[in-house]
């Protein structure tokens, strides 16, 4: 039986289709290859932690609790009980300068049968550090109340815990402490009458014997 050979005209276009496809398949593997090692030396950076650190005297947390400082000290300058319950949490605490302890009950209670109408409380928030549900504000006050017959400004610091709840924030804790008064004489600016300064040596005897 005769066996027929195969026209190599016809296989001109079946090797020529084949090498092409080689070469794609090689083109392909090299362009993977780069790929994978460009991504290799260049891995993508981890998302950054959150900061908890202080807020900056300009940042939106202190705004933001501020303004719970003022209507805090609004509600006890206006005698308003339902606005202080706005502000301080069912498991509030107050340590008061003068080492008192009391509940939010009790601060209501006060501020219902108190009896001196002269109180006046403002606040001044200086730092705010965020701790994901809880904040943490520091300040300054300044509470004008009676002491016997007496009007006093009470000056102090103030560090207030804050919880979030119900969409907002509420103080769970307070301590304030007072600062010290001074009343060292040389602190005081010197009266009109005084002279600015003092030449040594000449004195008002001096100037009579002139």
């Amino acid at each position: 039986m005769r066996q027929l050979n195969p026209d190599p005209r016809t296989l001109i276009p079946e090797v020529e289709f084949m090498v092409r496809m080689t070469r794609l398949v090689a083109i392909f593997f090299v362009f993977l290859l780069s790929f994978c090692t460009v991504v290799a030396q260049n891995p993508a950076p981890p998302p950054a932690a959150p900061q908890t650190g202080a807020a900056s005297a300009e940042s939106p947390a202190k705004f933001e609790f501020q303004k719970i400082e003022d209507a805090w000290s609004n509600a006890i300058n206006m005698r308003d009980q339902y606005a202080l319950e706005l502000v301080l949490s069912p498991l509030f605490i107050d340590v008061s300068a003068g080492g008192d302890i009391t509940t939010r009950n009790q601060q209501l209670a006060q501020l219902i049968t108190g009896e001196d109408k002269t109180l006046h409380l403002e606040q001044k928030v200086i730092t705010v550090r965020m701790m994901g549900d809880i904040a943490v504000a520091n300040g300054t006050y300044v509470l004008h109340h009676k002491a016997g017959s007496a009007q006093v400004d009470e000056k102090g610091v103030f560090t207030h815990v804050f919880e979030r709840a119900r969409g907002g924030w509420m103080c769970i804790n307070s301590q304030r402490t007072r600062l010290p008064e001074d009343t060292n004489p040389k602190h005081k600016r010197p009266s009109s009458d005084e002279m600015p300064f003092h030449i040594p040596f000449i004195g008002k005897s001096d100037k009579g014997n002139q």
